[in-house]
């Protein structure tokens, strides 16, 4: 575990599993439906339960789901946090199709959504390295900058996790976060 101050929080890198953390809100890494899927998006999915699944259902038919750098909020179902702050990360595609700037939007959403609801603490996973590919060395340095402006100039939330999945992973956003 590592945790580095700024002007108004604190930013803490972790391993471990998003779903057990003790926070307000935790961020799902979600595909466009909200259907849930595979890694974090399924786990989250599987932890809140039932009424995670009806309330994406009714963003599905109202909103017609959550485009690629966007972010939604629900509740929390059965999960410790009383948020879920849903973002579409983007597919890596080699980098020339604006994924950097879609991944920095799906970070700074989701805190834009945090800041509206007042969420005082949330738990980020890595978004896009897993299923959508993004290089886990270039999708860090974009996470930790946009956090880190974020906790700068926001005072809501302030409080935000980083948790990782893997050891590496852990060490990639540590060197990004330490140049």
């Amino acid at each position: 575990m590592y945790q580095k101050r700024f002007k108004h929080g604190t930013l803490k890198l972790i391993v471990g599993d998003i779903t057990e953390i003790d926070v307000e809100a935790i961020v799902n890494a979600a595909n466009n439906t909200l259907s849930g899927g595979g890694g974090v998006d399924g786990a989250i999915h599987r932890a809140a339960g039932p009424s995670l699944a009806r309330e994406c259902e009714r963003i599905r038919k109202t909103r017609g789901g959550c485009p690629t750098g966007k972010a939604v909020i629900t509740g929390g179902g059965d999960l410790r946090a009383r948020y879920v702050i849903h973002t579409v990360g983007p597919i890596w595609h080699g980098g020339e199709r604006g994924e950097a700037e879609l991944l920095r939007e799906s970070y700074s959403e989701s805190l834009s959504l945090a800041r509206e609801y007042r969420i005082g603490s949330i738990a980020f996973p890595s978004i896009s390295t897993g299923t959508y590919g993004y290089p886990l060395e270039r999708a860090a340095p974009i996470a930790i900058k946009t956090i880190t402006e974020h906790l700068d100039t926001y005072t809501k939330p302030e409080r935000i996790v980083l948790v990782l999945h893997t050891l590496d992973a852990y060490n990639t956003y540590l060197a990004a976060l330490n140049p």
